[in-house]
């Protein structure tokens, strides 16, 4: 006996790992839900729109690096999810989205929500592909996963509706083991970078997420080196706070005096990261970067030397090349000359007083409350700026929306993380900007009383876009927002609701809001502060 499409589906996604899928109820994968609905290998997690879904996707493919997966109807509902995939596939997270279509006999027809699904998405997903026999389903799946996993993308199956309740013969199978070659460096292997290195008397390291695993080697590397080290925002928590030679975050949010620093360099070695701020980089330094995908990593950046491969097998052996290399002490004064004045000027601003509370208190507040290895799911927007420019991390995660930026993202984001560490600590940091965008999908963490933490920027406002019509000296239009009581919109979801009174008790406040079971909002009156380092 064969199985339906739709359990084929559910059948090959189990064997791939996957534990749940996001999404939003209609006409077109009714088949599919049907199937999830018979079994219990994966869950399927309903929101109130689909971007949602998509978000959530990415953030748990971020998160975990394995396969995620959204789904979603035809017509609008597939429109809905570009927003998420957007987000997937501009910051590398490997993400399927599965979307129902029209019956076969209806494709390329009037019918009713119909659109060629395959353009709709080609902009976001690496691999699109439509169903058109039932016994092609295990080929398209095992396509689609492997080139989101080999790769790290977006892929997209459609699906007609009619081909759901098919059946078919055909068995799910594993993806084929791929044996990387990423520890059989060889210190000859590196002969070429270690002798550029060698060049630098200003030598500087920039890291990213893709350092996590190698934060050791390249503290050590620092030291030997004598280079200062900055980190993307997604390079937040991947050193402790008290690094030597660390000089925090660049570009916008940034250490405002790290990139004067960091324009002076002659070599900078890139580190699982592939952002490069332009605007505060180097000019003419000799740039290394190193990274595990590195044909789909350069981003416009000006790399002279390239290695494929993960940072905690690489540097090591570059710790060997330099064994005889000689930093500069004038170098390494300039590197803690520069940190010392921003720990100072951080600490500072950390302790400003005032009602409504700047919005640099806020975020002091919550590096003093929140667990060491919590995960933290940011929004976009000015709370962006602020946290990237205060936050000084222990050893959290930190969850945001890189290369796309969509507001949006926190809410979705702190969702999928509890759903797949309940056991970790999780807060959205969020502005009243960016939460009244997904402020339907309160309800889905009430329905499964998710423990979850969401702070909110609440200045009225779109500050950051108000920041950059001043400094175009243009007029504003549009940035005031009319919100509703975030206190009294929580707890009419189900959710516990605090505020702050004053800057005072903002710890006593997010303290009480951690300790609470289930979801908790808070509600913090903030400053509308113009960002110092806006442009």
């Amino acid at each position: 006996m064969g199985k339906t499409v739709a359990e084929v589906v559910v059948d090959q996604l189990s064997l791939l790992g996957v534990k749940r899928i996001y999404g939003v109820v209609g006409d077109a994968i009714i088949g599919l839900l049907d199937a999830l609905d018979k079994q219990g290998k994966i869950q399927f997690i309903p929101v109130k729109h689909e971007s949602v879904a998509a978000f959530m996707a990415s953030a748990e493919a971020k998160l975990t690096g394995r396969l995620a997966v959204c789904t979603a109807t035809m017509g609008p509902g597939a429109a809905n999810l570009l927003n998420g995939l957007g987000d997937a596939y501009s910051d590398k997270a490997p993400v399927l989205a599965l979307t129902g279509q029209a019956p076969l006999n209806k494709i390329g027809t009037d019918y009713q929500q119909y659109v060629d699904q395959q353009e709709l998405f080609k902009p976001f997903a690496t691999y699109s592909a439509n169903l058109a026999s039932e016994d092609a389903i295990v080929d398209l799946l095992v396509k689609a996963s492997q080139i989101s996993l080999e790769q790290r993308t977006v892929t997209h199956i459609s699906i007609p509706k009619d081909l759901f309740q098919k059946e078919t013969s055909k068995k799910p199978r594993k993806l084929p083991s791929v044996i990387e070659g990423t520890t059989s460096f060889q210190m000859e292997d590196l002969k070429e970078v270690a002798e550029v290195m060698k060049s630098a008397t200003k030598p500087m390291i920039l890291a990213g997420a893709g350092a996590a695993n190698g934060s050791s080697s390249l503290e050590e590397l620092s030291k030997i080196w004598g280079a200062g080290i900055l980190v993307s925002l997604g390079g937040k928590g991947v050193f402790e706070e008290m690094t030597p030679q660390l000089l925090q975050g660049i570009g916008e949010g940034g250490n405002p005096y790290a990139a004067e620093v960091f324009k002076e360099s002659d070599v900078v070695l890139l580190a699982g990261v592939t952002w490069w701020p332009e605007g505060y980089v180097p000019k003419k330094a000799r740039i290394i970067q190193i990274d595990t995908h590195f044909e789909n990593a350069t981003k416009s950046i000006p790399v002279e030397v390239g290695v494929k491969g993960k940072v905690e097998h690489v540097v090591p052996l570059l710790l060997q090349s330099l064994a005889d290399y000689k930093a500069s002490s004038e170098w390494l004064s300039r590197i803690e000359e520069t940190k010392g004045k921003w720990s100072k000027q951080n600490e500072e601003e950390g302790q400003r007083s005032g009602f409504p509370v700047y919005p640099s208190r806020i975020v002091r507040a919550i590096e003093k409350t929140i667990a060491e290895d919590a995960v933290l799911t940011l929004d976009t927007g000015d709370v962006t700026v602020w946290f990237n420019r205060n936050f000084r991390p222990n050893k959290q995660r930190v969850l945001f929306s890189g290369y796309w930026r969509s507001m949006g993202f926190g809410l979705p984001a702190a969702i999928a993380a509890k759903l797949e560490q309940p056991e970790k600590q999780v807060v959205a940091v969020v502005g009243d900007g960016g939460i009244e965008m997904t402020l339907a999908d309160l309800l889905t963490a009430t329905r499964y009383n998710l423990d979850i933490t969401v702070i909110v920027f609440n200045n009225g406002s779109l500050q950051m876009e108000i920041d950059k019509m001043q400094a175009a000296g243009d007029r504003e239009l549009g940035t005031q927002l009319t919100n509703p009581d975030f206190v009294q919109v929580a707890e009419a979801c189900g959710w516990t609701g605090l505020r702050a009174e004053t800057d005072s008790e903002l710890e006593t406040i997010l303290e009480q809001a951690i300790r609470t079971n289930g979801p908790t909002l808070v509600d913090i009156p903030t400053a509308q502060e113009f960002f110092p380092e806006t442009k």
